[in-house]
């Protein structure tokens, strides 16, 4: 018997995920439709010259030890020979994940099949002043803020949490009752509108309780006093930091690795290629029409399952007449936002507003920092020299990612 085929749209992270899944698990055989001349989607890293950029850069992390254990099976995790702690947790978004090194993984100085642990350093800046991020009630940031904002954002904070918004309907309601309308302004309004080109009273609320699960300025100056007087915290010291997990050369190696097992096991990938139509018989897709993005020849491929990681307003269009025109109108009314990554290449790079952290140290130490300042158009500067040392050609140089939107 013919096995059955899945004609799978998208050669990101799901699109890969399922064709490796399916020739894991099953006998169909995914044929992968990718426009780029590369797999990983966004999620991809470009090559320029030796120097590598990712789309973002990501970070992975999950509290799904299953997610963890796939990750890991493609990319394993570094031996202790880097790392003293045999176990470390690893963080994202107030959420925490404990992962364990074994004395047998890979070392990253003599292989590049391996998934590093990096210590994350993030910051602020902001009246071209640096605050630590996430925002937490420090020194540092009392000092920067001044006496009179932070007597501003007490009584603004304390206003908001006597007399809330009510009802709750837009971001801008949903931050100014978590952290009041200073605090809302100084660090939330401007960086929120520069990323996502909404004004936040266009915004729902249910967004921001999606994305600030847990987070309020109440919460942060209990954390700030419980750190200050816990005698725990400070023995662990540096401790504390927090971790995260990133291919030693770029995001794009995991679907780079990826892509080959799926072509190893039979699957098949056609790179430079766009989905033009979808062929329906029966209420049931039938087929595909695709188009060679270098020579225009078009072509069907036809199969028995259809996964789709396309755009939505994309894949209606692609679907025609069988798409209902209310489906449609709310389809081409989507808001994709362009994001542009510019890499920038420099023998020096020093800020005058160190904080002290690593003095000495040619190089600062954030991975990322984000640019709060209003007059100015860059969104985020991403260090990638300290995600990975093998993303940068010349060790001597340090490679910028500067991120617009």
């Amino acid at each position: 018997m013919n096995p059955k085929i899945a004609i799978i749209i998208g050669a990101g992270p799901a699109g890969l995920t399922a064709a490796f899944e399916l020739l894991k698990r099953s006998e169909i055989i995914p044929i992968i439709i990718e426009q780029n001349d590369v797999p990983g989607g966004l999620a991809r890293t470009v090559n320029f010259k030796g120097n590598r950029i990712d789309i973002g850069p990501h970070r992975f992390f999950s509290r799904s030890s299953k997610v963890i254990d796939w990750w890991t099976h493609v990319l394993p995790i570094q031996g202790l020979q880097q790392n003293n702690n045999s176990e470390l947790e690893i963080t994202y978004h107030h959420k925490h994940k404990k992962i364990r090194l074994s004395e047998t993984g890979p070392d990253p100085d003599s292989t590049d099949h391996v998934m590093l642990v990096k210590d994350r350093f993030t910051r602020i800046f902001y009246g071209r002043k640096f605050y630590s991020y996430p925002v937490s009630l420090s020194l540092e940031m009392m000092r920067n803020l001044g006496f009179f904002r932070l007597i501003k954002i007490l009584f603004s904070y304390t206003r908001s949490s006597l007399f809330p918004v009510k009802p709750v309907v837009t971001l801008e309601d949903f931050m100014i009752n978590r952290f009041g309308r200073e605090l809302y302004n100084t660090f939330f309004k401007d960086y929120t509108e520069k990323v996502w080109g909404v004004k936040c009273n266009n915004i729902s609320a249910d967004w921001g309780a999606q994305r600030i699960k847990g987070l309020s300025a109440g919460k942060a100056a209990l954390q700030a006093i419980s750190a200050k007087f816990s005698s725990k915290n400070s023995a662990k010291g540096s401790s504390l930091s927090e971790h995260f997990l990133y291919p030693k050369l770029g995001t794009g190696q995991m679907w780079e690795e990826v892509a080959k097992s799926v072509e190893y096991l039979g699957g098949k990938i056609i790179y430079t290629h766009k989905l033009v139509k979808l062929i329906s018989k029966n209420q049931c897709i039938a087929g595909a029409v695709i188009q060679d993005i270098k020579s225009g020849e078009q072509k069907t491929v036809e199969g028995d399952e259809f996964i789709s990681t396309m755009p939505v307003d994309e894949l209606c269009l692609a679907l025609g007449e069988v798409v209902p025109e209310n489906v449609k109108s709310v389809a081409r009314g989507l808001i994709y936002r362009e994001y542009l990554s510019v890499g920038l290449l420099v023998k020096k790079l020093k800020f005058a507003n160190n904080t002290g952290v690593n003095p000495g140290s040619p190089l600062i130490p954030d991975n990322w920092i984000y640019i709060q300042e209003k007059d100015v158009k860059l969104g985020r500067i991403v260090i990638y020299s300290n995600f990975s040392s093998s993303l940068v050609a010349d060790p001597d140089t340090v490679w910028v990612g500067l991120d617009y939107f």
